[in-house]
């Protein structure tokens, strides 16, 4: 119980420290000041290859008139 008593002291103290530290620095490493346009361009990645929209401005496959409620099929 030796290895048991000793790992457990050591998760108790020094690596909770460890993984509190852990944690502020990739808080500190996301919020730091210049990281905004990193964030922008990955925030925009996913339309990147995008086709544009139809002429009418009218992107969807179906065109049914989805005002009105209608049975499902």
């Amino acid at each position: 119980m030796e290895t048991y008593t000793a790992l457990r002291t050591f998760a108790d103290s020094w690596h909770l420290l460890f993984m509190f530290v852990f944690f502020i620095a990739i808080v500190v490493y996301l919020f730091r000041p210049g990281s905004r346009k990193m964030h922008d361009e990955t925030k925009n990645m996913i339309f990147r290859n995008d086709d544009k929209p139809d002429a009418d401005g009218d992107s969807r496959p179906d065109r049914r008139d989805h005002s009105q409620p209608h049975e499902a099929r």
